[in-house]
């Protein structure tokens, strides 16, 4: 862990991270979300997905592509067992709770 991430130090583990601070889990951010834009690239807290925005289904890894949506809001996917596994789920959130037009 030190060797990927050497600015994060053992006394900081139980502390909650503010967005833009480097990530393992999605459990260390204040906003829940622990954000990759790449596969190679170091992750970083992020905020939830917006209404309209592209969101993921929560995932087991702790780690997003897309981050899952605010309170409130659903992401609408279409899951698969290779979008799964691959953590390539996305949708777009939406408000369950409003009608539909």
């Amino acid at each position: 862990i030190i060797l990927l991430y050497p600015s994060l130090s053992i006394c900081q583990s139980l502390d909650i991270w503010e967005d833009g601070e480097l990530c393992l889990n999605s459990l260390q951010c204040k906003s829940k979300c622990c954000h990759r834009s790449t596969g190679l690239s170091l992750a970083r807290c992020a905020p939830k997905a917006s209404e309209n925005s592209e969101c993921s289904a929560k995932t087991l890894y702790g780690v997003y592509y897309k981050c899952p949506c605010e309170r409130g809001l659903t992401c609408e996917v279409d899951k698969t067992i290779v979008g799964s596994i691959t953590n390539t789920n996305f949708g777009f959130c939406h408000d369950a709770g409003r009608s539909r037009e």
